[in-house]
């Protein structure tokens, strides 16, 4: 149930990101598009390092 919700959490947020720069760009709103498609890859980034991190069972202990 944990593992679920973890990736729940670190994809989620980014699809709903492209389905509204997608919508934006339908509109021909080219800056809310792009504004989206900045934020989809920022939560992509920082998700699949912290998310990457608890999944994989990493320690930063540099004992």
């Amino acid at each position: 149930m944990g593992l679920l919700v973890l990736i729940v959490l670190m994809l989620g947020p980014p699809v709903i990101f492209l389905i509204l720069a997608i919508v934006f760009f339908a509109q021909r709103d080219a800056k809310k598009g792009k504004l989206f498609l900045i934020l989809m890859g920022v939560y992509l980034l920082i998700s699949f390092g912290i998310c990457g991190i608890m999944l994989a069972n990493f320690s930063l202990d540099t004992k």
